[in-house]
């Protein structure tokens, strides 16, 4: 029997022809291999694949036998290559996506192995097989990748409906078309204008008109990184308004971007929530007065720092009939309010001359933040209506003297939608403050949280709710706009969410339309008495993907995506509502971004499509408890060692609960920035109303602007980004959108998917754009100002195209 010393040393002997090239390559391979085969030992131990293992100890292996000088190391490689095809086609199948993280870095690898095999022996056609192999491989890989990748970039499901067969009228009284004079178009956010100028046939022609520099850029490093305008600009007449992200309201000619005016409410920086955003303002011309009178015609916008702002609308001069010189501090009757946790970064809401007002609490500060109260100002006086706190619904006004509307409710800190002839607004409803813990919330705010609330615009008073999460620790708040639409002969609504449900609701008595189910939802987390047994879903639309497995993980490499696997693995993760945790993480998804965020969706009218962009990215969360982050400094924004900026849930203290909350979210891999979950990160999909079947869906967004350690890849791949704005469909057969990580604002075919035109802006384009008529000619217009959370470059242009003139 051989002695196994001996077979080992063998094994290992040195090669014949011993290189530099074969020892540099070797070391470099079985550093990777051990790499590997520690973490893949890790992975196996949690039950993960086997394969990380394996190869690694195979690298390792070849690693030591090249730098031996041995072929042998060079031809186990070139083996292990070749099984981690086979692999990776039995794992994932035809994904590409999938697919190259898995093949593209051992291909890359096995260049210099390949020419350090060839320094290894002394045949007189090495070099001529060693490139030509490595010339191989790489087209091989290529070619495998184009397979996988076949079959276009929309998948089309069912025809679009035909123009004409839908007939819906405005609840709102307004009509989008040569003007765009609410941020949703209209009052009812259908986000559709009848223009089609500019059609499927001639978009391609597109060029830019014209483009401004509004002059509000961040005022140092620190305040650039809660920079995001999110601004949506009005159109009416001749005329656009808009806010920047400190809310200088700019008035411009339509037709050419002049200036007309401009008025600074001198925000200051401290005054900056999570974000500095405007996302849109109000026009209201105010009934009985005279054309040619002082604000007759008036611009309301609600500020940073909390204040309702009216100028005239012709000179940008305030109103002096409204509020105090023009103003009104919403924070009066809230107690003490620190800097930076009450801001309005949505436009108010306008039905029947009240301006309906929410506001944003500073998510994750304290359970006790300033109040999430509704308040109803009279749009021409600026004076209080009502006000809506739901622990105090006795209360028509201000709080009695001594007293302050209750702490840590429910805020609104989105748009609202409003009914003029029902003389209903509806309200997208957040949660408690302290969106991770709700052992401490009351029965009203379990009640009204994370709901659509319908309002009485005359008396504050609710009608009705419907909510979409039972005691939601999920940060899944309502983010959009209901949609209001007529719905086979019954005013309605379409209503998204950040879980990807969609649902129709009756906007008279908020009846569900469409099916909507329960599903059991995962018990457990920290709270286990507070989880609902079961939660709601819509039965008739989804945005949401099936649950996450260990094989949707993903990377840069093998070795990121096996750090990925391990985290899947070690984390808690039940499917969909899985609770957070605090001895580990827990994966949220879809995370709190969406499904659909504050973009919104877009209605044709005509056709009876909806048009959805959405996110489709996970979080991976987890409840920190008291004594712990009070060792890394987690404070509230207010106190000496709070801080300003960072992505949202991210160290958050969530004072006066037993944890802090930490959220990575998106779900990155720290070293190289690399989102663990596989693309496609964010899509958009075209939706029959009339059935909810999907007409088409595709990812949007490219790759050019993404890549490891935040390098740029310029590829122009389409990849499926992350996104935050909304569309805009047009009669034209059209649907306009930016909203992705790429800058790139585009114009898709509503038929199909496909992309016809598209433009480099000039900073990130997360922003809802807008369609208008100027002297005969459609403008398409965008607030270009980038976002910080989407790490897109920040600007202040706004930016016109139309056909050539």
């Amino acid at each position: 029997m051989s002695d196994p010393h001996t077979a080992f040393a063998t094994f290992f002997r040195p090669g014949s022809h011993p290189s530099w090239a074969g020892y540099l390559v070797g070391t470099v391979l079985a550093l990777i291999g051990l790499v590997l085969a520690i973490g893949g030992a890790w992975l196996a131990v949690l039950g993960g694949s086997l394969y990380y293992l394996l190869a690694g100890i195979a690298m390792l292996v070849a690693g030591v036998l090249l730098v031996r000088g041995r072929l042998l190391g060079g031809w186990l490689y070139v083996a292990t290559v070749a099984i981690t095809f086979l692999w990776t086609w039995w794992e994932v199948g035809a994904d590409a996506w999938a697919q190259v993280p898995r093949i593209i870095a051992p291909v890359v690898l096995l260049v210099p192995v390949l020419v350090a095999m060839a320094t290894l022996t002394v045949r007189r056609n090495r070099w001529r097989l060693a490139l030509g192999s490595a010339a191989g491989a790489v087209v091989l890989t290529a070619i495998d990748l184009a397979a996988a990748a076949s079959g276009g970039p929309a998948t089309i499901e069912t025809a679009l409906p035909a123009p004409g067969t839908q007939g819906m009228a405005d609840p709102s009284g307004q009509q989008a078309g040569a003007d765009w004079p609410s941020y949703g178009g209209t009052g009812s956010a259908r986000r559709f204008s009848p223009l089609a100028q500019i059609n499927a046939a001639n978009v391609g022609k597109l060029e830019r008109a014209w483009m401004i520099h509004t002059g509000d850029m961040p005022s140092s490093p620190t305040i650039a990184k809660t920079y995001g305008a999110e601004n949506t600009p009005l159109k009416i007449g001749d005329s656009l308004y808009l806010c920047t992200p400190k809310n200088i309201l700019i008035a411009l000619d339509a037709a050419n971007g002049e200036q007309r005016w401009r008025y600074d409410p001198n925000v200051p920086d401290r005054a900056i929530p999570y974000t500095a955003a405007c996302r849109g303002v109000v026009y209201y011309a105010v009934p009985g007065m005279a054309a040619n009178q002082a604000c007759a015609t008036r611009i309301i916008e609600g500020t940073l720092d909390a204040r309702l702002i009216a100028v005239d609308a012709r000179t940008g001069k305030p109103c002096a009939d409204f509020g105090t010189a023009g103003q009104a501090d919403i924070k009066q009757g809230m107690g003490r309010v620190p800097w930076g946790y009450v801001s309005i970064n949505s436009p108010p809401t306008l039905v029947r001359g009240v301006l309906v007002v929410g506001h944003q609490v500073l998510d994750g500060q304290d359970r006790w933040a300033p109040s999430g109260v509704i308040q109803g100002f009279d749009a021409r006086t600026g004076k209080l209506r009502w006000a809506w706190d739901m622990m105090h619904p006795e209360w028509n006004g201000y709080p009695p003297a001594g007293q302050e509307w209750a702490r840590g409710t429910p805020n609104m800190w989105t748009m609202a939608s409003g009914d003029e002839q029902l003389g209903l607004v509806y309200l997208p409803m957040g949660n408690a403050a302290a969106d991770y813990y709700s052992s401490l919330r009351r029965p009203e705010e379990n009640r009204f949280a994370t709901s659509l609330v319908a309002l009485d615009v005359t008396t504050g008073k609710p009608r009705w709710r419907f909510q979409a999460v039972r005691k939601d620790v999920w940060d899944y708040d309502f983010g959009a706009q209901a949609t209001l639409v007529d719905y086979k002969g019954v005013p309605a609504m379409v209503l998204p969410s950040k879980q990807g449900d969609i649902y129709i609701l009756d906007r008279r008595t908020g009846r569900p339309l469409t099916p909507v189910g329960e599903i059991r939802a995962p018990s457990g987390g920290v709270e286990p008495e507070q989880r609902a047994a079961t939660q709601p879903v819509s039965l008739w639309h989804t945005l949401r993907k099936r649950d996450l497995t260990e094989r949707d993980m993903w990377g840069m490499s093998p070795i990121d995506q096996m750090v990925c696997r391990i985290q899947f693995r070690s984390a808690s993760y039940k499917g969909f509502f899985t609770p957070p945790e605090a001895d580990r993480h827990s994966i949220e998804y879809p995370g709190y971004n969406g499904g659909t965020d504050w973009g919104g969706v877009a209605v044709d009218p005509q056709r009876g499509v909806i048009v959805a962009n959405y996110n489709d990215m996970p979080n991976y969360v987890r409840l920190v408890p008291r004594a712990e982050a009070n060792k890394r400094g987690w404070a509230p924004r207010d106190q000496a060692r709070g801080a300003v900026g960072g992505a949202e849930g991210a160290g958050d203290p969530q004072a006066n609960t037993p944890y802090a909350i930490n959220v990575n979210a998106g779900w990155r891999v720290p070293f190289t920035g690399m989102l663990c979950k596989k693309p496609p990160y964010g899509g958009i999909r075209a939706i029959d109303m009339a059935t909810g079947k999907t007409i088409w869906d595709r990812p949007l967004g490219e790759a050019r602007t993404n890549g490891p350690f935040g390098i740029p890849s310029m590829l122009p791949i389409t990849i499926g980004t992350p996104n935050n704005g909304g569309s805009v469909v047009t009669a034209g057969g059209l649907i306009f959108v930016a909203a992705t990580t790429d800058n790139l604002i585009r114009a898709i075919d509503l038929r199909t998917g496909k992309t016809l035109w598209k433009d480099v802006l000039p900073a990130g384009g997360q922003a809802t754009p807008i369609t208008y008529e100027v002297n005969g000619r459609q403008y398409l217009v965008i607030y270009a100002g980038g976002h910080h959370f989407m790490e897109t470059p920040i600007g202040d242009e706004v930016v016109a195209y139309a056909l050539p003139g």
